[in-house]
């Protein structure tokens, strides 16, 4: 379950403290991090662009944080604002544990642990692919999203490291799922909404390696 944001805490982009101060304080919790859901202001305002509010240490302790947080959801990305802390810095990882099937529908291929630092992304080109598509702070649902089908995505990693990569099929889909999450936007805003199911029925009805079937019974157009 997602606990609301403190808004009076995020404080302004000149304002450091109150993200730090509300950082230490998940952090001394423990364990996971408790998730933000849909409805919660901190979800649509977007992060403020990293320039060292947090210092080295409580960086390197809040990335981690993430990851562990992401992987007991179980989750294949997590955004700052997901646990209401309004800076633009996410984490990715997919193990990609599907059938060959699926594999090669969604071009679902093992992406490593990375940490996104101020990313932006850019279509290459004009393919895009549509998928069920679900989120964390969106609990219970999912939805059929077109997409880019090849992103550039530029940043930072959490070393200050630069980022010019370009990423295809699944992970690109993850790519830009949470740099969206950065700029205050969730997937329902780019879902085609007749497609909209709860995990139950995506599993009984949808859950075929491409969504053509659901395009036709629920009434919806695929690119």
């Amino acid at each position: 379950m997602g606990v609301p944001c403190d808004p009076g805490r995020m404080g302004t982009a000149n304002d450091r403290a109150p993200l730090a101060e509300r950082v230490e304080q998940l952090l001394a919790e423990g364990g996971p991090l408790p998730l933000v859901t849909a409805g919660d202001p901190v979800l649509r305002r977007g992060g403020e662009p990293y320039d060292g509010q947090l210092g080295p240490a409580l960086l390197a302790r809040f990335v981690e944080a993430l990851r562990v947080t992401m992987r007991a959801a179980p989750g294949v990305g997590l955004a700052a604002p997901q646990v209401g802390v309004g800076l633009r810095i996410a984490v990715i990882e997919d193990p990609a544990p599907v059938p060959e099937e699926v594999r090669v529908a969604r071009g679902r291929v093992p992406l490593p642990f990375r940490v996104l630092v101020n990313p932006v992304y850019e279509p290459v080109g004009t393919a895009r692919a549509a998928f069920y598509e679900g989120c964390l702070s969106v609990p219970g649902y999912q939805a059929v999203v077109a997409r880019a089908a090849e992103v550039r995505l530029t940043g930072q990693d959490e070393h200050g490291r630069a980022l010019d990569e370009v990423f295809h099929g699944w992970p690109a889909r993850i790519v830009q799922h949470e740099t969206d999450h950065l700029d205050g936007t969730l997937y329902l805003d780019r879902a085609e909404t007749r497609s909209l199911a709860t995990h139950q029925a995506v599993a009984e009805h949808w859950s075929q390696p491409t969504p053509e079937r659901a395009a036709r019974s629920l009434g919806f157009d695929l690119p």
